[in-house]
């Protein structure tokens, strides 16, 4: 697994305490920590996926935003998953889910890391259907 630049050291030691595979790659000038099987909530077409983060110059004191999926995300209810665009990672077509942090939910610097950010990641997922309720019988 690639590690083309180093991230801050909580961030290795929460990666690496996740039991997952991860990369710190460069890609056409970005930088992406890359989280392989990360597991999707109920209700997805897939049970595991790559997670995607963008790494900005500039972090930890740069938020992360958004989250890009790989293979793409598809509801089993057949409802569309708003806000998304194909982002080219690694010669890969991740699916990007465009999810912000806002005003009342902004970055701190010095408390959020990946951590936080995956906690999003997972709250995203189960917020997709809470916007639109699931149409599948449980």
């Amino acid at each position: 697994m690639r590690k083309d630049f180093q991230l801050p050291e909580e961030d290795v030691v929460f990666l690496d305490s996740l039991g997952m595979t991860w990369e710190a790659v460069n890609d056409q000038g970005m930088q992406w920590v890359l989280i392989h099987d990360y597991p999707v909530v109920i209700g997805y077409n897939l049970k595991n996926v790559s997670v995607a983060l963008k790494i900005e110059t500039g972090y930890p004191r740069s938020p992360i935003d958004m989250a890009y999926f790989f293979p793409a995300l598809q509801r089993l209810d057949g409802k569309n998953i708003n806000a998304t665009s194909i982002q080219p990672i690694v010669g890969k077509q991740f699916q990007r889910w465009s999810r912000h942090r806002s005003g009342t939910n902004p970055w701190r610097e010095g408390i959020d890391d990946i951590s936080t950010h995956l906690s999003l990641v997972s709250f995203w997922f189960e917020q997709e259907f809470i916007k639109q309720p699931n149409g599948i019988a449980a």
